[in-house]
């Protein structure tokens, strides 16, 4: 039951980083929200969740991991009736990053009683591989789950939704999960985690930003600046301190260096699929929410299955070879979907590429958490829990910034050549450009997959521009996820022992 639990728990935060995805153009129409705010809805959840994910994995192997864990859910529960009753943008963008504050909060302790409950490496490899299954299941399902919500009521229904769940699993929790601690002595290291919120804020931040202001524009680069300088203080500090947040001597350790990275690619990737991928069939295509659910429920079933069988492999290999073969299955599976990503794609072949990407993403999942468990002590397993999944959450939120300024680039630049060439230019053009921007796929109240037939040379303009942006996404992250197969292909092979506690 208390392995249940905290999969349960797991399911809830990871649904969250993927589960608006399908949202966003009924989101778009209804507050008449942009590509950045939209962009926003999506990185205040999962920023504020990479942001804190150290400090409370620190804070939890002090204080507790069932305290934190519930404290964090009940936090979850009140930012999700914070967006349900959202009545603009802005009001549903700070429920989003109170919500990233309780699952930062509720998250990591999902690892670390696993590394608690399980101490031998082969058992434990295959609970990590139902903890992989649940986590990769949780954001497959966020486009299925959201669709169908979407499909039954409106984008508020989701949120409702994760407040019934989360007021189950508090109870679960509170009955069911031991509680476990590790005191260390000393303060919490509070240096380090302004320095490391502070590095990791400045630098998303500005890189949202600068999409709408230019990566010019002083204050852009001013904002940059600070964040280097943050993150080389976070270092020396981290260096120096006795109770570090994060301490960088696991770290030398080049299998666990390559896990990190490649929870960091993995999960770039991943949004290039959820985010940018469901925002093209929703708002250019015009599935419907029972539409997305069925195209990417495939997808859902590989992880799954991925994962699972990635568990038995792991606890008998290590985790080197199926590291890189997540990657590789990945990164094809991203490239086929660019390939049947068109203006009127194909239902059937679209969700096996999918499904292929789905089966890589659930292979790499399990072998990277193992290989970072495997070796930090379980006295600093929240501290490794945490490491584990700030890769991941940044490379999401990375992900979302830097393929956002890419797609909106052509939103811009590209849409603009697209509309010269058909003979629309200055202040009409310009008020294209906004409309697209800003208006979502109803337009004044026009469905930008079904437009009456004197805007079609305009629609098709601006969703061929859409489109192109996506394929340079598509393509991007897949080049990322295939550099982390070929680092980690460079750490030397070898048997995979737990020492760290006889070594540290």
């Amino acid at each position: 039951m208390a392995l249940a639990t905290v999969l349960a728990v797991l399911f809830l935060t990871f649904l969250d980083t993927t589960i608006v995805s399908v949202c966003l153009g009924s989101i778009q129409a209804d507050l008449h929200a942009g590509v950045i705010a939209l962009q926003w809805v999506v990185n205040a959840y999962a920023l504020v969740f990479a942001s804190l994910m150290l400090i409370a994995g620190s804070l939890s192997d002090r204080l507790g991991r069932k305290s934190v864990m519930v404290v964090g859910i009940v936090i979850f529960c009140s930012g999700s009736v914070l967006c349900a009753l959202a009545p603009n943008v802005e009001a549903l963008i700070a429920g989003r990053a109170v919500m990233g504050v309780g699952a930062a909060a509720s998250e990591p302790g999902t690892l670390s009683v696993i590394r608690h409950l399980y101490g031998e490496r082969a058992v434990r490899a295959r609970a990590l591989g139902a903890w992989a299954a649940v986590s990769g299941l949780a954001l497959a399902l966020g486009p299925v789950i959201g669709g169908v919500l979407v499909g039954a009521g409106d984008w508020r229904t989701v949120f409702w939704f994760n407040l019934a769940l989360g007021i189950v699993l508090l109870v679960a929790t509170v009955l069911f999960v031991p509680n476990s601690a590790d005191p260390q002595p000393g303060r919490v290291d509070s240096t380090g985690f302004v320095l490391g919120t502070a590095a990791l804020g400045c630098v998303i931040f500005a890189g949202i930003s600068g999409e709408r202001a230019g990566y010019s524009a002083p204050w852009i680069i001013a904002l940059f600046v600070i964040g280097g300088l943050c993150l080389i203080a976070f270092v020396l500090v981290e260096r120096r301190a006795r109770n570090p947040m994060l301490d960088l001597k696991y770290l030398s350790k080049p299998i666990v260096r390559s896990a990190l990275f490649v929870a960091f690619a993995v999960y770039f990737g991943v949004f290039s699929i959820f985010f940018f991928t469901a925002l093209y069939l929703d708002v250019a295509v015009g599935y419907s929410g029972w539409r997305l659910a069925g195209v990417f429920a495939p997808m859902a079933a590989a992880i799954v299955l991925g994962s699972l069988l990635t568990g038995i492999w792991v606890g008998r290999a290590g985790s080197r070879v199926p590291m890189i073969v997540g990657c590789v299955f990945g990164a094809v599976g991203i490239l086929l979907t660019r390939h049947y990503l068109t203006a009127t794609p194909s239902f059937a072949p679209l969700a096996i590429v999918l499904a292929v990407a789905g089966l890589g993403f659930g292979i790499a999942v399990v072998p990277l958490t193992s290989a970072v468990l495997s070796h930090v002590p379980a006295a600093h397993s929240g501290m490794a829990a945490s490491a584990t999944n700030t890769s991941r959450q940044i490379g999401a939120v990375v992900g979302v910034v830097a393929l956002g300024a890419l797609v909106n680039a052509h939103l811009t630049g590209d849409l603009s050549d697209r509309l010269s060439a058909i003979g629309i230019t200055g202040s009409i053009q310009k008020l294209i450009i906004d409309a697209i921007e800003t208006g979502g796929g109803n337009v004044g109240g026009i469905d930008i997959a079904h437009p009456p037939v004197i805007l079609r040379p305009i629609v098709d303009a601006a969703t061929g521009a859409f489109r192109a942006g996506v394929h340079q996404a598509l393509l991007a992250s897949a080049v990322l996820i295939l550099v982390a197969a070929a680092v980690t292909a460079l750490v030397p092979a070898g048997p995979e022992t737990e020492t760290v506690d006889a070594e540290f």
